[in-house]
């Protein structure tokens, strides 16, 4: 079995008392492991950033149990192999961004020699000796990222880390975030950025109002992929795809079908649509974005009046 790096068990938080408080996390039971990107995903104010405070030790569940590499979260042997940067990155102002790193390596007990290669893999060595509060946001977001990275933690926890950053240094965060997992790192990303998330992520966890709705890999999410198929007449086009497809496996779309087969089947719809003299303008696979998935789970149903 994959080891475990995070396991929560009924993971909760109530803010205030149970009658007129709030539920910001409900039971909520994940897990993430070793050598995997796991995206932790959810609207503004679903709870998932109470939920990793709570994996981090950073404040007390109500109710529940969170472990981290073994041992109850927030221990200081666990503490000291995970590296994460939550809500935005907190520094000195008026200190420059390499002495902010060399700051949080000594109040970390590593040595400071970490701190030049944590600045080469986010790409601030040329502006390390510049004062923090000179960053721009993005600037400000790859130093949080870099302190993260000292002393190569067994976990990296990264809440929305290329907030700020243009396309460029988009990619080259995602760069390295797969790098981490390739050399066995475990990374557990919250991010906004679906796309972002459905190119690197292994595994996903969608949360909304504090319950998970959902764990499972970005492909099982997604699910299958239909063929897309545009042919006319589409009457009789529907009538041979129902044969092919089955009755439930065919939609009509405007003026194209979906039918839910395996897209190795195209050459065998579009024989069997042309035997029977209908014109094929067109076929292509088709699979639901991570975003449209994410939204159908996360958007409330609007009842009629």
């Amino acid at each position: 079995m994959d080891e475990l790096v995070v396991e929560t068990r009924e993971l909760t938080k109530q803010y205030g008392r149970a009658e007129t408080g709030r539920l910001a996390v409900d039971r909520v039971s994940m897990t993430v492991r070793r050598g995997e990107v796991y995206g932790f995903l959810g609207p503004n104010g679903a709870g998932k950033t109470t939920t990793l405070r709570m994996m981090l030790g950073l404040i007390r569940p109500t109710a529940g149990s969170a472990s981290v590499l073994g041992r109850p979260a927030g221990e200081p042997e666990v503490t000291a192999r995970v590296g994460a940067l939550i809500e935005g990155p907190g520094f000195y102002p008026y200190l420059t961004g390499r002495d902010n790193l060399r700051v949080m390596a000594r109040y970390r007990g590593i040595g400071r020699e970490v701190v030049e290669a944590a600045l080469e893999r986010v790409d601030l060595a040329d502006r390390g000796d510049d004062r923090f509060k000179s960053y721009s946001l993005g600037m400000k977001q790859r130093l949080g990222v870099a302190s993260a990275l000292m002393g190569d933690p067994d976990l990296i926890v990264l809440d929305e880390p290329t907030n700020g950053l243009d396309p460029a240094g988009m990619a080259d965060m995602r760069a390295l975030i797969v790098q981490l997992a390739h050399d066995g790192q475990t990374v557990l990303l919250s991010s906004h950025l679906l796309d972002e998330v459905q190119e690197i992520c292994h595994r996903v966890g969608v949360i909304n109002n504090g319950l998970l709705l959902r764990e499972s890999t970005v492909a099982e999410l997604r699910g299958a992929t239909s063929l897309l198929v545009r042919a006319t007449p589409l009457d009789r086009a529907l009538a041979i795809s129902m044969r092919l497809a089955g009755d439930e496996g065919v939609r009509v779309q405007g003026d194209h079908l979906l039918l839910d087969v395996p897209a190795e089947r195209a050459p065998e719809v579009v024989r069997e649509l042309v035997a029977e003299h209908i014109d094929v303008h067109e076929i292509a696979t088709s699979e639901r974005s991570l975003e449209e998935v994410f939204f159908e789970m996360t958007t409330p149903v609007l009842e009629a009046p």
